[in-house]
């Protein structure tokens, strides 16, 4: 685990940071390249990668606060910090870093400063993939309608290169060691976090762990697991599905369907805090995303469906 990855002008990178903008970046130029290539303007997909950058960080941020079971302590954070445990040692309580008040009774450290807006504090970790999806999205529709570029032409790219800057971030979260899986002592390929890693603190939490200083127990990577998925689907895309789709869009609807089916499954085998009822929260927008694919593939292979007869009336008539 590396929560920073190098260090320039005094000034630490986290890990999770550097591998979503070297996911955006990689995203952005291949659909730049794309765009040259089917006649459109490549400028266009420039633009849609900083608002991509922008509208995804903001989106993952407010669905992390809203539905990854943190709510309340944002809300105390504003109202009573007393009530918000913050889980690390006496040291680092009291620390200028934290400067928190210690409670011995509890073994928790609690912050003192009321932070009305900690929840805006995206420097400070806190980010859910399906918000950043979703907000990104929100931004490329409005984007596009800007500049008059062909939407659901776009979606196949967006379906080819979204998964690619999300296989990257899935391999921050590793680095950071967010997002870690459930325990399982014999799987061979398991993982051991550090002490003080969120792995650590959340078997600390559980009673797994006597306390968050050891090293966490083995754990499924589900990090790798769904970076492996995500680096699958756009590799099907782009090397199978794109020259062979028999409408457009539909390199999205796989995206989005294929997507949600891999994480609904790898969110069985998560461990972390993940919100939500029954399911995960996480989950149930996989579902909806998977109906939302069977919806779409209706809606444009209906539609490409009533224009072929209309282009083959067109090219006769010529």
């Amino acid at each position: 685990m590396h929560g920073h990855l190098f260090t320039l002008l005094d000034t630490p990178f986290p890990s999770y940071f550097v591998m979503i903008l070297v996911g955006f970046v990689f995203a952005t130029t291949m659909g730049a390249l794309w765009a040259k290539r089917v006649g459109q303007n490549p400028d266009v997909i420039v633009d849609l990668g900083l608002m991509a950058l922008i509208a995804g960080f903001a989106g993952a941020r407010i669905l992390h606060v809203l539905a990854d079971g943190h709510l309340m302590d944002y809300v105390h954070m504003c109202t009573d910090p007393s009530l918000v445990d913050w889980h690390i040692t006496q040291a680092e309580c009291l620390s200028e870093s934290y400067a928190g008040k210690w409670d011995a009774a509890a073994g928790v450290c609690h912050p003192i400063e009321q932070n009305c807006w900690a929840w805006a504090q995206f420097w400070s970790g806190g980010f859910t993939f399906y918000g950043g999806l979703i907000g990104a999205t929100l931004g490329a529709w409005w984007l596009f309608r800007r500049d008059r570029f062909p939407f659901v032409k776009a979606c196949d790219m967006g379906g080819m290169m979204v998964p690619i800057g999300m296989g990257f971030g899935r391999l921050g979260c590793l680095l950071a060691g967010c997002c870690f899986g459930v325990v399982d002592d014999h799987l061979p390929w398991a993982l051991s976090f550090p002490s003080g890693s969120p792995a650590s603190d959340w078997q600390a939490r559980e009673g797994l762990l006597t306390n968050h200083l050891l090293p966490s127990l083995p754990v499924h990577p589900t990090q790798i697991y769904e970076s492996g998925a995500d680096f699958a689907i756009a590799a099907v895309g782009i090397l199978y599905l794109h020259a062979r789709k028999r409408y457009d869009g539909q390199v999205f609807v796989f995206f989005l369907g294929s997507y949600g089916l891999a994480r609904f499954v790898i969110e069985f085998l998560r461990s972390d805090d993940r919100g939500g009822w029954m399911l995960s929260t996480s989950q149930w927008i996989a579902v909806a995303g998977m109906l939302g694919a069977l919806v779409l593939h209706r809606l444009w292979s209906e539609r490409a469906r009533r224009r072929l007869p209309e282009s083959s009336a067109t090219a006769a008539a010529t």
